[in-house]
């Protein structure tokens, strides 16, 4: 009996997708997840001593200073994302602030029940569910449709 090999060609193997990894959605999923910190981050530096007296009223130290960070973060990392350059670490950089948020912005559980704690449980929620998602791009990168697109090569690939 002859025992016969097969040969894997890894840069004929489209191994992403193989794997499942639809390109397309990963391009219309990183801009409508970015959509929402790109507009939020351009409202607050359209007023900044807003966004510096709410993040004041919280208690934390420098609210000037960031103000500016939070904006800067927020228009700043979703256009990298909507593009696709540095998209782990963008979206890791989102789901660290969206959880800071979460928690200092929309504590629910030092509300009394009524109209509020339900609105401020929502955007908590909604928060956990971005982070979420940022996770899952971080994970998977931002696909072929990408300005990190280029970077994926066959030989990184694991058949």
């Amino acid at each position: 009996m002859t025992a016969t090999t097969v040969s894997r060609d890894v840069s004929r193997t489209d191994v992403r997708a193989a794997a499942g990894v639809n390109d397309a959605m990963l391009a219309i999923g990183r801009i409508l997840i970015a959509i929402i910190f790109v507009s939020s981050g351009i409202e607050k530096f359209m007023d900044l001593g807003k966004t510096a007296s709410v993040i004041g009223s919280k208690g934390l130290p420098y609210p000037d200073v960031l103000a500016i960070l939070t904006a800067t973060l927020e228009s700043v990392g979703g256009l990298l994302i909507i593009f696709g350059w540095q998209t782990r670490l963008s979206a890791l950089a989102l789901a660290v602030f969206s959880a800071v948020a979460a928690y200092f912005f929309h504590d629910f559980w030092n509300m009394p029940p009524g109209a509020q704690h339900a609105d401020m449980m929502i955007h908590f929620m909604k928060n956990v569910g971005l982070i979420g998602g940022f996770l899952m791009l971080c994970a998977a990168g931002a696909g072929r449709y990408s300005l990190d697109g280029p970077c994926i090569r066959a030989e990184y690939l694991r058949p």
